[in-house]
């Protein structure tokens, strides 16, 4: 029985920007511009070119392997098993964590109405966990009945979403507009560039939404995947600069208890910034749609993730790193049931461990740079193909690079300790999976991928964002680019 074939271009569009737009627009703009000051817009526009290249390579493997969880079965075409192996295992890892983010973040906006489930430091109380577990297993019937009824249910809950999330953005500015806060504090980059480079990490990771695409690309009745991806990359671009414009044009530094221009003080805002922006502004409107949108929009990203992650595994039984059991479909309903109710479990116990365990809920968090490391990847196989006239596209000698580099430097400014807890988890994973379903073929057409691993491993050690800050924030970017230039060349001629 096959994967039916019922997503329109219309809902893969909503899909890919409501997906996307979420938890990270949210709570991102503070932290980011606490980094980069007003930067934050050029951050955001930044993130999306470089996010764009990354795109354009989903766009072109997209169209010659339509596959179900495809970004985690690419390059067992062009490198083998093992490559493919520890590719598959950095986005499944990002997938398992983002549902219990989603799902927390959505106990986190009932916070406001309820406040008893999250701590002062930010951590989920027992019962908001215990919430948490709940939201996360709700979103399992958004994906259970078919992907028809979650496409439908995507197209409407993800416009309403959008509408919801622009009239936040519009009436923040239109109740608090303050254009000084551009020029004035240090003018519109008082960090520099440095700033403005470190701010785009952040900024990754709420540019995910256009990976779940090609996730459910062998479900796709339209053959304009492609636009669909490029189409979502803007919608959410756009969102994600009116946000950070709304925000610094919004921030009313004496009424937010912030002193006047310290820029790095706004990471320490609590909660969910834009609700903390609206209770100033006396609009008991604004306060409470910003208060909604903080829990319906977690909530419709959590059930599209977990659909996204579990076709993530449904491909890893098709390479045959998982039970068989993986890729079974419903037969009513066509849908890898089997790794739907595995992904919430896992999900689920992730969630609740949070709160005994707060350690784990900033691990969580930490570890989606294992999904950096999974782009990398996807450029190297482009260009190995493009070389084997697989893909025909004139373009993509040029993309395929940019985009690897534009991932290798996501990863390092990502910095310490976030990718070392990446690379544990990454590394632990693909050494289990690994031996327990003896992958072996294709170990030396790996070890291009292992080398650039350890590389930016090693150099968010040692750089400005590591632990012993040697090498300069400029000067070690620019080895990242060049030495990763090296590694692209050899992972295309790595190529089996």
């Amino acid at each position: 029985m096959p994967l039916r074939k019922e997503l329109g271009f219309l809902e893969l569009v909503i899909l890919g920007v409501s997906g996307a737009v979420g938890t990270g627009v949210l709570f991102s703009s503070a932290g980011m511009s606490a980094l980069a000051g007003p930067g934050v817009v050029l951050a955001w526009i930044l993130g999306a070119i470089f996010y764009t290249f990354v795109g354009l390579t989903y766009v072109e493997l997209s169209k010659v392997y339509p596959e179900a969880g495809g970004p985690s079965r690419y390059a067992i075409y062009s490198h083998g098993k093992v490559t493919n192996l520890i590719n598959a295992m950095a986005d499944l890892i990002w997938y398992l964590f983002i549902p219990p983010i989603e799902a927390l973040a959505v106990v986190e906006g009932l916070d406001y109405f309820y406040p008893s489930l999250i701590t002062s430091s930010g951590v989920p109380t027992t019962e908001g966990v215990i919430l948490g577990v709940i939201f996360l297993l709700l979103f399992i019937p958004f994906n259970y009945f078919g992907v028809k009824f979650f496409g439908k249910s995507t197209l409407i809950g993800g416009i309403i979403k959008i509408v919801l999330y622009l009239a936040v953005a519009v009436g923040v500015m239109l109740l608090s507009f303050i254009p000084s806060n551009f020029t004035a504090y240090g003018g519109f980059l008082p960090f520099g560039f440095a700033g403005v480079f470190s701010a785009i990490p952040l900024a990754m990771f709420a540019f995910g939404g256009i990976r779940v695409i090609p996730d459910y690309a062998e479900e796709a009745k339209t053959e304009k995947l492609g636009n669909a991806i490029l189409l979502t990359v803007l919608g959410q671009s756009l969102i994600y600069v009116l946000f950070a414009v709304a925000f610094v044009l919004s921030l009313d530094w004496s009424k937010l208890g912030i002193k006047q221009g310290c820029w790095s003080s706004l990471s320490s805002l609590p909660g969910n910034p834009f609700i903390d922006i609206s209770s100033t502004l006396n609009s008991t409107p604004l306060l409470l749609l910003t208060a909604i949108i903080g829990i319906i929009g977690p909530f419709i990203t959590g059930y599209i993730y977990l659909g996204a992650g579990t076709r993530v595994l449904f491909a890893m039984g098709r390479s045959g790193y998982v039970p068989n059991s993986m890729k079974e479909l419903h037969d009513k309903y066509s849908v890898p049931y089997w790794s739907l109710v595995v992904f919430a479990i896992v999900g689920s116990i992730v969630t609740y461990i949070s709160s005994p365990l707060p350690t784990i809920y900033g691990l969580i968090t930490d570890s989606v740079v294992a999904g950096y490391i999974g782009f990398s990847v996807n450029p190297v196989v482009m260009g190995s193909l493009w070389r084997k006239g697989v893909i025909k596209s004139k373009l993509a000698p040029i993309i395929s690079p940019i985009a690897f580099i534009s991932s290798s430097l996501i990863v390092f400014w990502s910095g310490w300790p976030l990718v070392p807890y990446a690379v544990i988890l990454l590394t632990a994973g693909s050494i289990i999976f690994g031996v327990i379903y003896k992958v072996k073929e294709g170990f030396l057409n790996s070890l291009w991928y292992i080398g650039d691993i350890a590389f930016l491993t090693f150099m968010s050690y040692i750089g400005s964002d590591g632990a012993l800050n040697v090498i300069n924030f400029y000067e070690a970017s620019a080895i990242v680019s060049l030495v990763s230039i090296a590694f692209y060349f050899f992972g295309v001629y790595s190529s089996k």
